[in-house]
């Protein structure tokens, strides 16, 4: 199989050489062989993805680099055979040749995904990423971890020694059997759904039913409240307002206690606006939806709290755990893989459910900010948390989107008008228009009238 050929300028190769090798990079001679590529392959494919250059000399004593690849594309065959053979479907792989006019020879450039599968080296052994390394997963306890990480075995479905009692008589218990079976007996209908059994309790039944799971998973069933007075991104306690607050008992209580302590931390703070002191508005669809999807999709494997920052500009979520599966911070918004499915399936029976749209959660949340007028939550992927951004900024004007939008094409209509700019009124949508034609920076089309009209930049 041949695969492509890409030029690149001078700028780009420089890039490349002074990449900095990290959790997400890594850069080799051509003399490496397969068989501990694979490894890095490994690695990469078990944590979050990532890209290896291969032709890049680095000579460490003088702290240098330089581009020296294949003399050309076939001399690389052997590399990517060993890769295919020891990653049969090789669909978490793709592989493209990069050339430069003067630099030497041609760098393999191989991006590796994300599955949902282990995937091993040449040798069988597995290795997860770990700053610019590797590590090895050589004990059963790495591997279960690991099984934990990628959502292939989840640790909902583990036993935890514990009297019946604690969620047989629980107020969680008698509050989600009155809602789904009034007559039913608890114990028969934890029992039906596999959550107990002599002595002991399914993570998932102690963190749904107990009135408090932290006695029977401390240090991973809790989330944290900070409020931080600062806008930097630099954390530091002299910022710290007072101590930190802790929400504790079943999900389904911890999720709305969670969002009305945050709601009440916010609205404690004023800012100056148009008429004086204002109060601070965040969506409360986006505050809810994003709460609940760190509670509900969090690795509780992890030994770490949930943290809610609130800061002068921003409210920042932190999640324990990566994301399952096949999912990525591009892809998240349009696909769904629950880490913890039976606690997603069992908390969405329980009366005025805070997964009501189960699935939507991210998208309702991404919606919200859109409709105030403010930037999308930000999500960024650590080496262990999922950190949601709330940013308290606004989106720039629907005039300037508009002109952003034109930039790139040829024409907008009335409804992609309102697609970027989340204005709902297709009237409100034509007075931005017209404003725009005022200022001289619109014109309709001619031939295209009433409900096919459109405009476009002024020739």
């Amino acid at each position: 199989m041949t695969y492509p050929v890409y030029k690149i300028d001078d700028e780009q190769v420089q890039h490349i050489i002074s990449l900095e090798e990290s959790y997400l990079n890594d850069v080799k001679a051509i003399e490496i062989k397969p068989s501990k590529l694979s490894e890095t392959v490994s690695a990469f494919a078990n944590f979050i993805g990532g890209d290896i250059y291969i032709g890049i000399d680095e000579d460490k004593s003088k702290k240098t680099r330089s581009w020296r690849g294949f003399g050309n594309p076939e001399d690389a065959n052997a590399v990517v055979h060993v890769l295919l053979q020891s990653h049969a479907l090789g669909n978490h792989l793709s592989f493209e040749f990069l050339s430069n006019d003067s630099s030497a020879g041609y760098v393999l450039h191989i991006t590796v995904r994300k599955v949902k599968e282990i995937v091993k080296a040449s040798s069988g052994e597995i290795f997860i990423r770990a700053n610019a390394g590797k590590i090895k997963v050589d004990t059963q306890e790495k591997l279960r971890q690991l099984e934990f990480d990628k959502g292939v075995a989840t640790f909902e479905n583990e036993w935890i020694e514990c009297s019946l009692n604690r969620v047989e008589n629980s107020e969680s218990i008698i509050n989600f059997m009155l809602n789904v079976i009034p007559t039913g007996e608890p114990h028969k209908y934890l029992k039906n759904q596999d959550l107990v059994k002599d002595g002991f309790v399914k993570v998932s039944g102690i963190l749904l039913f107990c009135d408090e799971p932290a006695v029977f998973l401390p240090k991973r069933s809790s989330i944290k409240l900070m409020r931080y007075k600062t806008k930097n991104d630099d954390i530091s306690r002299e910022s710290l307002a007072g101590d930190p607050q802790t929400v504790e008992g079943c999900l389904y209580s911890q999720i709305y206690d969670a969002v009305d302590k945050t709601k009440k931390m916010i609205e404690e703070e004023k800012r100056i606006g148009a008429e004086g002191l204002e109060a601070v508005r965040y969506p409360d669809e986006t505050l809810h939806e994003v709460i609940t999807n760190a509670v509900l999709h969090r690795d509780y494997s992890r030994t770490a709290d949930i943290q809610i920052r609130v800061f002068d500009n921003r409210i920042e979520i932190e999640s324990p755990g990566r994301l399952p599966g096949h999912v990525t911070v591009k892809n998240i918004l349009d696909t769904q893989s629950a880490r913890n499915p039976q606690i997603v399936r069992l908390i969405n029976k329980f009366p005025n459910p805070p997964n009501k749209d189960v699935g939507e959660g991210l998208n309702t949340a991404f919606e919200a900010m859109r409709n105030l007028k403010l930037k999308p939550p930000e999500i960024e992927e650590t080496e262990n948390s999922v950190i949601v951004r709330i940013r308290h900024e606004p989106l720039a004007s629907a005039e300037q989107l508009v002109l952003d939008y034109m930039k790139t094409h040829d024409e907008i209509n009335n409804a992609k008008g309102r697609e970027i700019t989340g204005i709902k009124d297709s009237n409100q949508m034509k007075d931005v228009f017209n404003r725009l034609k005022e200022m001289g920076q619109l014109e309709r089309v001619p031939e295209k009238l009433s409900t096919a009209s459109a405009w476009r930049t002024p020739k």
